[in-house]
């Protein structure tokens, strides 16, 4: 149902994941990143906390690799489970379990790692993996909606899609970029488009966030 992108910036230190479903509001359950620290894409029959769970591992100074053996074993249902972990120095780790539904496949590139399930052609990830790699100079988000195009472009889900979502942290807790487009009959060309809308309003966000006392204005009525 799902297919996902996992990566650090090596340039920034940025972490992101971006994810599309044919399931609605796939963001909210799939994605997962924490400043400093890494990001985890949790899917097919998806358990959220296993994305927290994840991050808490890397925190804790767990490796990828580590962290992701801690994780199919910490919880029943691992057969249902497909995972991607990548963390603060840009190592990934995978896991897809026997359950997993459909072509599924997983692609690993520099500082990302690509996964997905009822593909329709096992080509989808390695695409993903490869249009990522070729933007290293981009902002982390338009590398990885570049990404997800490109795995759509390759065959993408074997249904259509119908939410698509990109998560985006730097040096904080919070993400500095987080869009999700949750029904759509088109989520990733709209995701898309949200994206240049927010993307020149991006750092003032995050101004008005550290030090409001001299931020640039809303633009908004009422705002001076």
């Amino acid at each position: 149902m799902t297919f996902s992108l996992t990566a650090r910036c090596a340039r920034t230190a940025m972490f992101g994941v971006v994810v599309t479903s044919s399931s609605p509001a796939v963001a909210a359950r799939c994605a997962w990143v924490r400043g400093h620290v890494g990001a985890v894409a949790s899917q097919n029959v998806t358990d959220p906390g296993l994305g927290l769970m994840g991050l808490d591992l890397l925190r804790r100074g767990f490796g990828a690799g580590k962290a992701m053996e801690i994780l199919v074993s910490a919880r029943e249902h691992g057969g249902y489970r497909q995972l991607a972990i990548v963390d603060r120095l840009g190592r990934t780790a995978h896991h897809s379990g026997a359950r997993t539904l459909g072509v599924h496949n997983v692609a690993e590139g520099d500082n990302c790692v690509a996964a997905g399930n009822l593909l329709a052609t096992p080509e989808v990830p390695a695409a993903m993996a490869r249009a990522f790699e070729a933007h290293a100079d981009d902002h982390l988000a338009e590398r990885l909606l570049k990404s997800v195009e490109a795995g759509l472009d390759a065959g993408g889900e074997e249904g259509d899609v119908r939410s698509a979502g990109v998560k985006v942290c730097h040096e904080h807790d919070w993400p500095i970029c987080e869009l999700r487009v949750d029904w759509h009959d088109a989520p990733i060309a709209e995701l898309r488009r949200v994206w240049e809308i927010y993307r020149p309003q991006m750092d003032a966000y995050i101004a008005r966030a550290l030090d409001p006392r001299d931020v640039p204005s809303y633009g908004v009525p009422g705002d001076p």
